[in-house]
């Protein structure tokens, strides 16, 4: 008897359909699976044949063959359990309708009881699945709520082996699992921080308006207890809500990685800050399969990295390429995997070992050559790439004992979010969401200067040291501030005001 089954296996934040077929003969008890399989995957067989004699279906007898196409992919991944098991009731039984196999997908881990167990990227399999032309598609039931994000593809959440087989073989008549994604923003939580709980700092807390507002990465330098984390962890409540087509793009990359939990979806833009210890792996992704680290758990949100300059240096050179590019790509041997990485940096340090360099309280106790290798870890390649390079100095006391409340997060959300209703505007068709994105051929159509304004750029990038990128995005950062100031066109303050955020640039820290 011959059976097919329909499946997917993960490529990045895609997947590829994948047809398992099962073959079963008279003769000596044997179980075969071809077709590239990892170790999980070959060991499938002892959960699957104790699934099946503990649910009461018949264990097969004889020659068994299963085939996952095509066979020159590797196939990775506990997600094969429950379609290999379907496939194999399928021809044992001779029950299930080919054509109610045909329409559907399948994935899902075994227990060796039956019961169905969750797995990894649910939602770039169902969106496979309807590209597909399949009609419905059997996911564990707790990854249901992530599969019925997909419009068009009736998604049934399975609690065992039998409730499977069931559904496909008619038997058992279950209910579509529904949710309307839209929904989902309504009641998603709304972050529980707010900028009204910081005192002082209103020339960084401007800076972060203006890195939100065009999608800027931003650089807070100051002594110990200053604010910078609790000024970095705000940000998220001043940027604009998640739409849709980002919401789902973020949910794809967290259902790959595993991350995704029982949320079903990512309402809310990511934060995530890694510590200082990690690998240049882990923060861009790797393994075998190649997993999504840290700057694609954060694409369409904020990667907050403190203590700067503590990262190893190879660790935060791999952010060069995704900070311009908004992806990685992560080659290997037979195949290479491209995450999104489209994200905020947001970057903390002190401005020397000891951080009292600059503080009026406290006196430095670095020497000059301690603190020239201390800025030296961050590479000026680097730091070309960050916009908003701010001090954050101490708050005074008068500042901390001041009663009353600071402006809101909402206040300052409504302006930036007029902002980017501006560029969306502005970049209607071009494929830009933010200033920050803008191409070199962009800039110069978008962010023309005037006599004045150009001469005073220029002086600026000589006084400075500047490179060329820091030339352009100069210019883009001056039209986020006029998109702040609802401005049509760059005026000589508002370039003004950007050049002031490149006052930490490294020329200048070391003098």
């Amino acid at each position: 008897m011959l059976s097919r089954v329909w499946s997917s296996a993960a490529l990045g934040v895609e997947a590829l359909p994948i047809e398992i077929e099962t073959h079963l003969e008279p003769g000596l008890p044997r179980y075969t699976v071809v077709g590239l399989p990892d170790g999980a995957v070959r060991e499938s067989r002892d959960r699957v044949w104790a699934a099946l004699k503990n649910t009461g279906l018949p264990v097969p007898r004889g020659v068994a063959t299963v085939n996952l196409a095509p066979a020159d992919v590797r196939k990775e991944g506990t997600a094969f359990d429950l379609p290999i098991a379907v496939g194999l009731a399928a021809a044992q039984l001779g029950t299930l309708p080919p054509e109610r196999l045909d329409e559907a997908a399948v994935l899902g881990e075994l227990a060796l009881d039956g019961a169905v167990r969750p797995v990894r990227g649910v939602l770039p399999a169902a969106l496979q699945a309807r590209r597909d032309g399949r009609r419905r598609i059997l996911v564990p039931h707790a990854n249901a709520d992530e599969a019925a994000l997909v419009d068009g593809l009736d998604v049934f959440g399975v609690a065992t082996l039998a409730e499977a087989v069931g559904v496909l073989s008619g038997s058992l008549r279950l209910d579509p699992v529904r949710r309307d994604a839209r929904q989902r923003f309504d009641v998603a939580a709304t972050p529980g921080l707010d900028f009204a709980d910081v005192k002082g700092q209103e020339l960084a807390k401007r800076a972060l308006e203006v890195a939100a507002a065009g999608g800027h990465n931003v650089l807070l330098a100051g002594p110990p207890g200053s604010g910078k984390t609790m000024l970095a962890r705000r940000l998220p409540s001043i940027l604009p809500p998640l739409a849709l087509d980002e919401a789902l793009e973020t949910t794809a990359v967290h259902s790959v990685g595993g991350r995704l939990g029982h949320a079903g979806l990512v309402a809310v833009r990511p934060f995530r800050a890694p510590h200082h210890t990690i690998s240049d792996a882990g923060l861009c992704g790797g393994g075998a399969p190649p997993l999504p680290g840290e700057i694609s758990l954060a694409h369409h949100g904020v990667l907050f990295l403190d203590e700067l300059p503590e990262f190893r240096r190879q660790v935060l050179d791999v952010l060069r390429q995704p900070l311009e590019e908004g992806a990685i790509t992560l080659a290997r041997a037979r195949y290479a995997v491209e995450y999104p990485a489209r994200f905020m940096l947001v970057a903390a340090m002190n401005p020397c070992p000891c951080g009292h360099a600059g503080d009026a309280s406290r006196a430095c106790t670095c020497s000059p050559a301690l603190v020239s290798r201390y800025l030296a870890r961050l590479s000026g390649p680097l730091l070309d790439r960050i916009d908003v390079q701010v001090d954050v100095p101490a708050v005074p006391v008068s500042d901390l004992a001041r009663r009353g409340v600071a402006e809101p997060s909402a206040a300052i959300r409504k302006r930036v979010v007029a902002a980017r209703e501006r560029q969306a505007e502005r970049f209607a068709g071009l494929g830009f969401r933010t200033n920050a994105a803008m191409d070199a051929k962009a800039v110069h159509r978008f962010c023309a200067l005037d006599d004045a304004s150009q001469a005073l750029l220029v002086a600026a990038v000589q006084r400075l040291g500047l490179s060329a990128r820091a030339f352009d995005r100069l210019r883009k950062l001056a039209r986020t501030i006029a998109d702040l100031a609802a401005s049509d066109a760059i005026r000589p303050e508002h370039l003004a005001e950007a050049i002031q955020y490149r006052s930490l640039d490294r020329q200048r820290w070391v003098g």
